[in-house]
């Protein structure tokens, strides 16, 4: 039978609110655009509807990221995203509230938070719904919730206070079977957000899901992938891109014909009035204190770079500034909107950076830990296992250059690590600056202190003491 269903994708919203600088390439060379807006995306979505049935669905990391997000963890965005209105959500980033605020959230929203692997310590009971089923155009829909397995693992431990995760890849199987064999839903749908790499070996273990949206790891996917007959995809970042599947032929509970896209939120959209309204009032009383300037930029400054990135350089080269050693170390980070070459950096943009602000520390790390440290990340990053892949982009590090073999296993993949002239020494110690335990994690080092300085008034003091800026790549991390 031919029906007519469009399924659109929210993912890694980050907290921005309104349209910002969006990183694009051609033929080589950096381009900017201005992308996103949550008063585009409503009116987009609106329109949408109008012409026939959707589905909307957000993969999380959507309350936390930006200032007004921050700020008073989500307390305005959460009416907001009630007006953008999605049908589900899952999450990640939103434990960095702790899990009595997600419960709030979960209150607070018009629509359900799932998530099959989420659980309480306490009494094993799974703390959200693990599914809901919508009907469209005569099409039962059911869709299941992934959230981040991450958040026990390495992200600080006021995450994941009182709950765990799995991975949800033993759950899954018996959520798609109870859809199709109790709920009798025409397509299953999964909503997670473990990651692009993770995803893709979630469908080649399980049967039987229709619809895999990605989350996590900030992929532009402008085509679909399909493995073991599920169609997987994933739509970037920051409210920049929405992604969007046709379905136009359904055939006994499975898709036949569909069509894919990866749309660019850009200037050419409308406004909902409404929303826009909104913003205004929620951002109203801090337009002040964030478009207060800063400094200037002679470079331009993202994270679009899986080694090194020159806005994590810029964190850096504060935090061990304050710090008062050569060596720094922060977590990659993927978040983050761009700041065009030859700019004014105001308070925003600070935020954007670092919207967790932790304080910096320093601890004294010996050779040997550094080197185990990166080995580790390295495999987080680049793990041959998918499952195993647990970070972000490759840990920001400078004064350092480590020179390091992709495809080589665990443990064995840095070659060469340099301080400077000479070859890191595994017996010296080495005093350094950090930012978290995403940074160093507790097991390494010693003399750990926090310092009475955090990472925007650390960004602030330098920026202002060394504009224009001009930041470079140092090849702290070479692939070789």
């Amino acid at each position: 039978m031919d029906e007519n269903l469009s399924i659109f994708q929210l993912n890694d919203l980050h907290g921005y609110l309104e349209s910002h600088q969006e990183l694009f390439w051609r033929d080589g060379e950096e381009v900017y655009k201005k992308c996103g807006g949550l008063a585009e995306i409503k009116y987009f979505i609106d329109e949408k509807r109008k012409k026939g049935p959707i589905l909307f669905l957000d993969n999380g990391d959507t309350f936390h990221g930006t200032f007004v997000s921050v700020n008073n963890e989500a307390k305005e965005m959460t009416s907001l995203m009630n007006e953008i209105g999605p049908d589900a959500m899952t999450l990640h980033w939103e434990f960095a509230y702790g899990p009595e605020r997600v419960e709030e959230i979960n209150g607070e929203l018009e629509y359900p938070i799932l998530a099959i692997n989420c659980y309480s310590e306490g009494n094993d009971e799974r703390i959200f719904d693990p599914y809901s089923v919508f009907t469209r155009n005569g099409i039962k829909i059911g869709v299941i919730g992934i959230a981040a397995t991450i958040v026990d693992k390495t992200m600080p431990d006021s995450f994941s206070e009182g709950i765990y995760f799995t991975l949800g890849n033993e759950e899954l199987p018996f959520f798609v079977n109870e859809l199709r064999e109790k709920k009798n839903v025409d397509l299953v749908v999964v909503l997670s957000h473990l990651g692009f790499p993770q995803d893709v070996e979630l469908a080649k273990e399980v049967d039987g899901i229709d619809v895999l949206l990605s989350g996590h790891t900030h992929n532009r996917l402008y085509k679909e992938a399909v493995v073991n007959d599920t169609i997987i995809y994933q739509s970037g970042c920051h409210g920049s891109f929405l992604g969007k599947l046709d379905l136009i032929e359904i055939e006994k509970g499975r898709i036949g014909k569909y069509n894919h896209s990866l749309l660019t939120i850009d200037e050419k959209l409308q406004k909902d009035e409404k929303v826009s309204k909104k913003i205004d009032k929620i951002k109203e009383p801090y337009r002040d204190y964030l478009s207060k300037k800063i400094g200037k930029t002679k470079s331009s400054l993202h994270r679009y770079h899986v080694m090194e990135s020159k806005m994590d350089n810029l964190l850096l080269e504060a935090c061990r500034e304050v710090g008062g050693t050569n060596l720094a170390f922060s977590n990659g980070w993927r978040y983050g909107a761009l700041i065009p070459p030859n700019s004014e950096i105001i308070m925003e943009d600070l935020w954007q950076i670092v919207p967790a602000n932790p304080s910096i520390s320093t601890c004294i790390l010996k050779g040997k830990e550094i080197w185990e440290m990166m080995e580790d990340n390295l495999e987080n990053t680049f793990s041959r296992e998918p499952y195993q892949q647990m970070g972000g982009y490759v840990k920001r590090c400078i004064g350092l250059n480590i020179y390091f073999k992709v495809e080589n296993p665990k443990n064995e993949r840095i070659q060469e690590i340099y301080v400077g002239n000479e070859d890191l020494k595994q017996k010296k110690e080495y005093p350094v600056t950090y930012l978290s335990s995403q940074a160093v994690p507790r097991e390494y080092g010693k003399e750990k202190k926090e310092l009475d300085i955090k990472a925007i008034e650390a960004l602030k003091k330098y920026i202002k003491n060394n504009t224009p800026i001009e930041i470079t790549k140092n090849n702290s991390i070479v692939p070789i």
